[in-house]
Order: structure tokens, then sequence, then C-alpha cells
């Protein structure tokens, strides 16, 4: 069975392993870009498309999903996704 996640933006339904993960450790609170299975926490998913990335900064999503004032490097999640074009 293949395991769905929705992205935060455009709400399309992929397997996981096509998103990216971000997640807010429960414990310190700090945010993880693509954490391994053993972190807990509150966590968002993204398309590796770039319209996506920027929707979810410029409507402040991330933040609200996550719960967190913390600022997010949108420049890092750029790159991912221009990683993954490649």
């Amino acid at each position: 069975m293949e395991h769905k996640r929705k992205c935060i933006t455009c709400g399309e339904l992929k397997p996981k392993e096509e998103l990216i993960k971000i997640t807010k450790e429960h414990t310190s609170g700090n945010v993880v870009i693509m954490p391994n299975s053993k972190v807990f926490g509150r966590s968002a998913y993204l398309c590796y498309n770039k319209d996506c990335i920027s929707m979810a900064f410029k409507k402040n999503r991330l933040n609200k999903i996550l719960k967190s004032g913390i600022n997010i490097d949108k420049e890092t999640l750029l790159s991912l996704a221009q990683q993954k074009d490649k």
C-alpha cells in the first residue's frame, strides 16, 4: 500500500516520496526539512514544484500549519526543487 500525503498549497495527493516533508520537532521546536522517520512532531508536505513552494511562503502556510514562528529558508526548499528536476 502506497502512503499518500497532501501538498499544503495545491492540495494534490501524492506518494510521500514525491513531496518535501517539513517537521517541527515536538521536544525542541526545531524545524527539520526532510527528516528521517524517527523525528516526531507536526509535519507539512510540499510538492517539489517551485510555484507550490512560493505560495506556501506568500500565504505563510508553513508557519500556520506547523504552528511556528520560526523562519524557514525559502531558498533551501527551492534548491531541493531544482535538485529533484535534474
